[in-house]
């Protein structure tokens, strides 16, 4: 592999790495200014960075072909530059659009994150990116200062209509937690989630059906929950009480946003149930609730594809305790709850429907909750 000072000329100054995610459940519910519980993956995104003395920004991937990018940090422009170099050159473009003075830099990333697999390997990116820079400038941004800064990324410079879900997770999950966030004030808690010791498993299957929100499928439905919310006459669906639930879907006329908002509705609620239930040590239960919430996304929010939809339904009658679409949807990753014994035999099930059924063989792994972004020894 050629050297971070073969590539530039000069020797890295740090090393970096932000993780991707799973959200255990809460989708869809960021945007909607809702509650969500993420936990970090081991699957990383990693930076070696020198700082330059122009205002030169070079970024390097090791995982795709081709020459480093060169970019003026004084000529960013958003939606201009192409492919997975936008996501680290929009985070420069916003930390300068935000006040923050910083130098030129050469970046050299790779990643593991799998791409496309809806585990947040575009926010992986854009945080390890934010932290590197914050770092090496004097800034001492808080992790949720730089989580904001990669939403605002993909936002403005890349186009892409996120919420703030995927970039908290990477910057702020501690291992062995899932995240309780509200998304609203980004109050959080740090929620113990050992699934080992509990002899269960959480298992993530990427389908390696690949998601293309850029299709506008996903700005689609921010727009259908924004419309629901200016019918009901509230700022978000995060407003509307669970109990009034009824109520305020026989105001709706359309009925597409009618079930967009029953999926937000009835999702922040799922949040809080899995809360209650992994405070009253009670993880097991949660299973038919992940499960709740993937008919949710099929049927009212529709979102899941056959692939997902596959998982779901082997993984269920193979015995999992529960299973659900993770992830932004059209395409990516599964998570299926099982108890330890029983986690090998699922995995065959779920490879074995899928040969039926002739589709790709799916990735499947276990899920370790594992730390947010930080600074490495080199």
């Amino acid at each position: 592999m050629t050297s971070h000072e073969e590539l530039f000329g000069a020797a890295p100054e740090g090393l970096w790495a932000a993780p991707g995610r799973v959200n255990l459940i809460g989708e869809h519910t960021d945007y909607n200014e809702g509650f969500v519980m993420p936990f970090a993956l081991p699957h990383t995104a990693r930076a070696t960075v020198s700082r330059r003395a122009d205002r030169v920004l070079r970024l390097y991937s090791r995982d795709v072909p081709g020459d480093p990018v060169e970019l003026d940090l004084d000529g960013l422009v958003p939606r201009t530059v192409q492919g997975w170099a936008a996501y680290p050159a929009g985070v420069a473009w916003a930390l300068q659009e935000a006040g923050h003075e910083i130098s030129g830099a050469d970046i050299a990333i790779e990643s593991n994150v799998p791409v496309g697999a809806g585990l947040s390997s575009s926010a992986a990116l854009e945080v390890v990116t934010g932290l590197a820079l914050s770092d090496l400038n004097g800034l001492d941004l808080a992790p949720d200062v730089i989580a904001r800064l990669g939403q605002r990324a993909e936002n403005d410079f890349v186009g892409m209509p996120c919420g703030i879900l995927d970039q908290m997770a990477s910057a702020c999950c501690t291992a062995g937690h899932v995240l309780y966030l509200d998304t609203r004030d980004l109050s959080r808690r740090q929620v113990p989630f050992a699934m080992a010791l509990e002899g269960l498993r959480l298992l993530v299957v990427d389908t390696q059906v690949k998601h293309a929100h850029a299709d506008g499928a996903y700005a689609n439905r921010r727009a259908e929950c924004e419309a629901g919310a200016a019918a009901l006459g509230v700022p978000f669906l995060r407003d509307v009480p669970f109990d009034g639930l009824a109520d305020a879907l026989a105001r709706l006329t359309d009925d597409t946003v009618r079930r967009r908002v029953k999926h937000i509705v009835t999702e922040n609620r799922r949040v809080e149930r899995v809360i209650e239930l992994l405070d009253a040590g009670r993880a097991r239960d949660i299973g038919p609730v992940l499960t709740e919430g993937h008919a949710s996304l099929r049927d009212d929010f529709e979102i899941s594809c056959p692939e997902l939809d596959l998982v779901v339904d082997t993984a269920g009658a193979a015995g999992a305790l529960g299973a659900r679409m993770t992830g932004g949807g059209f395409g990516g990753s599964a998570i299926v709850l099982v108890e330890e014994t029983a986690a090998e035999a699922i995995g065959k099930a779920v490879l074995s429907a899928f040969d039926a059924e002739g589709y790709r063989p799916p990735r499947v792994f276990e899920a370790i909750p594992s730390p947010g972004a930080q600074r490495l020894p080199l």
